[in-house]
């Protein structure tokens, strides 16, 4: 990178203005505004994600005692924590959204060529969710349980390159299995999900598309064998069946036969049990595509200990969409980067250095 400017400014110089200027007058995102950009929004609140500003009181104090940094990135307007906060409220968080998605297009492409561990001969995604806890005095609209709320961020990781494909933000009500009918499935791919998505009229769609899963199967499954593959115990397989499934329900659903595969992991001593439509790839390969899914735990784990969605800067869903799309095309941003300079170190080393000389 160029040291001569901050790793903020030069993060920024790799963010297509003009696509963004193309959102923002689809979402009429200055529609009665006279001074306070969408672009002054946005560079307020990725500082803000850079640099852990716990509340707005801090991001205004920052950027106002450095005045020249955001000048020289194109902040014109004057920072006030009332204006930030009225901007994250009114402003349609799908300016973001629809930038954070451009980005995951450039970000693939970038990541194409990228080798992987497991080599199935089609793209390799997760599907998961994270909750994050509200104050549901605060955030009503985020439903949860009685005397709490929450949101979940419902993710789908394309597993080359740890690029987040689709997310989607909803209340913690919202069961992970019902965004099975949302989530754009690429055709040939191969989606690997926990027990939370077993749903066999939704799987029997993916297959249809045709597409391949790879999901956990839950303890009480009913099943009938239909024949047993022979497999190396060696390599930790205790299993490998096709099956088709009992119950009215299960068998109307999917009325085709499934691959049904017990493996034991020998670090963690556990004994898992997947079920999949790929029939034609070893055992141990279907075992070694589920373990790669625990990227899109880490992807988690890394935006919520360096990037701000946990405490939010507003209290509506707008606001709390617009800050986790601007944390994720923070994410989209680093990655870009590393791509682009061909630099060394993994993508979540570099997102450490990133938010500590931003």
């Amino acid at each position: 990178m160029n040291s001569g400017s901050t790793v903020f400014a030069q993060l920024l110089s790799h963010l297509p203005r003009h696509t963004f200027r193309k959102f923002v007058e689809r979402y009429q995102g200055h529609y009665r505004v006279r001074t306070f950009s969408c672009w002054d929004q946005f560079i307020a609140m990725a500082f803000a994600q850079l640099t852990g500003r716990g509340i707005l009181r801090n991001i205004e104090s920052c950027l106002s005692s450095h005045r020249e940094k955001p000048y020289h990135v194109g902040m014109r307007g004057k920072i006030s924590r009332s204006t930030l906060a009225d901007a994250n409220e009114t402003r349609d968080f799908r300016i973001y959204q629809d930038l954070g998605y451009a980005l995951i297009r450039a970000a693939r492409k970038l990541y194409q060529g990228e080798e992987m561990e497991v080599e199935l001969g089609h793209s390799l995604f997760a599907l998961d969710s994270t909750t994050i806890d509200l104050c549901l005095s605060m955030f009503p609209w985020a439903t949860f349980r009685k005397t709490k709320a929450a949101i979940k961020m419902h993710t789908l990781l394309d597993l080359k390159g740890s690029i987040p494909t689709f997310i989607s933000v909803t209340p913690a009500a919202v069961h992970d299995v019902n965004l099975l009918d949302v989530v754009p499935v690429e055709k040939d791919s191969v989606v690997t999900m926990d027990r939370g998505y077993t749903d066999f009229a939704r799987l029997y769609a993916i297959h249809l598309l045709p597409a391949f899963f790879v999901v956990r199967a839950k303890s009480n499954l009913r099943f009938h064998r239909l024949s047993s593959i022979r497999s190396e115990r060696s390599r930790g397989v205790r299993g490998d069946q096709v099956i088709s499934l009992v119950g009215y329900k299960s068998r109307t659903g999917y009325p085709e036969s499934l691959r049904r595969i017990a493996y034991v992991d020998a670090e963690k001593k556990k004994r898992l049990v997947f079920l999949t439509n790929l029939f034609n790839v070893p055992p141990q390969m279907i075992a070694d595509a589920y373990r790669k899914r625990w990227q899109v735990e880490l992807f988690f784990k890394w935006i919520k200990q360096h990037l701000r969605i946990k405490a939010f800067y507003g209290t509506s869903a707008n606001a709390v969409k617009t800050q986790i799309w601007i944390a994720v095309i923070v994410y989209l941003l680093v990655a870009i980067v590393k791509k682009r300079l061909h630099l060394p170190g993994s993508l979540h080393t570099l997102l450490q250095i990133s938010v500590r000389f931003a």
